[in-house]
């Protein structure tokens, strides 16, 4: 395990590239980052390459997708949906399983808020998470998000789980 005050300055967020796909096509592999962000299990390669290319070349006004990197190498990915009138919601996802739990996540959206911040003028964040998915729950207090709602559920991790949602003004 990574000590959280190492895991900080070796986290970074850059734009991802068609050369990351060997990284998307590892995560595709990983049965508990599949099943908790949704992925489709056991995709063929052409699928998930066009996939891929589709998040590299995306050009919506409303929506932002960064690479995590963690020593240099992408171990997931940062987004911001939404994006209008200052505000954005976050979201993130570390492809690695093994890595979950390492204050990663914390550090990626700390540094995709302050990167929104700095280039897009964002200074309201929302973000949305499974009741029972404590490690994000956590996480988004620990950046000052303040729970505003619990409406809608979804199916999480094999059961029915209420959503949470959340809210943070810089």
């Amino acid at each position: 395990m990574i000590p959280a005050t190492e895991v900080d300055d070796r986290v970074q967020i850059r734009p991802i590239t068609k050369e990351d796909f060997a990284y998307v096509l590892k995560w595709s592999k990983d049965v508990t980052f599949c099943t908790a962000n949704e992925w489709k299990r056991n995709r063929k390669e052409p699928e998930l390459h066009s996939w891929w290319l589709r998040c590299v070349n995306q050009t919506a006004d409303d929506f932002l997708r960064m690479g995590i990197e963690l020593d240099h190498q992408l171990i997931g990915y940062a987004d911001l949906a939404h994006i209008e009138n200052h505000s954005a919601e976050l979201g993130i996802a570390i492809g690695d399983s093994e890595l979950w739990g390492m204050g990663i996540g914390y550090s990626a959206s700390r540094r995709m808020m302050e990167y929104a911040s700095m280039h897009l003028g964002i200074t309201v964040f929302t973000a949305e998470t499974h009741e029972t998915n404590r490690r994000s729950r956590k996480m988004l207090e620990n950046l000052g998000f303040l729970e505003v709602s619990r409406m809608g559920s979804e199916y999480y991790l094999g059961a029915d789980t209420a959503l949470i949602q959340y809210r943070v003004s810089l």
